[in-house]
């Protein structure tokens, strides 16, 4: 393997292994989950086909990414859509 090749390979596992800490099933399962991909892959040697898996990866990144804000703007509706109801249904507030 180039070395250009190896090091965006450990770049890209840093950065699942980092993104990995937020996945909704846990870390550790997320971490198992992602060594035994990169160890079915190991033995690749052919550049081209290296270069597709890394493409690959990078695409799981975006899904990773796309799933977290998608939990977080749910989290946010939740807390927003909660207060909007409260406030039309004069919740909480006094009325004098």
């Amino acid at each position: 393997m180039a070395n250009s090749l190896r090091s965006e390979v450990l770049t890209l596992y840093r950065n699942l292994l980092h993104l990995g800490r937020e996945y909704p099933k846990g870390t550790d399962y997320f971490r198992e989950c992602l060594k035994s991909a990169f160890m079915k892959n190991k033995d690749v040697k052919d550049p081209t086909e290296i270069r597709k898996l890394v493409d690959q990866g990078e695409c799981v990144i975006k899904e990773l990414g796309t799933l977290y804000y998608l939990r977080e703007y749910r989290d946010m509706k939740k807390i927003y859509h909660k207060r909007e109801l409260l406030s039309l249904l004069n919740i909480g507030r006094s009325t004098d």
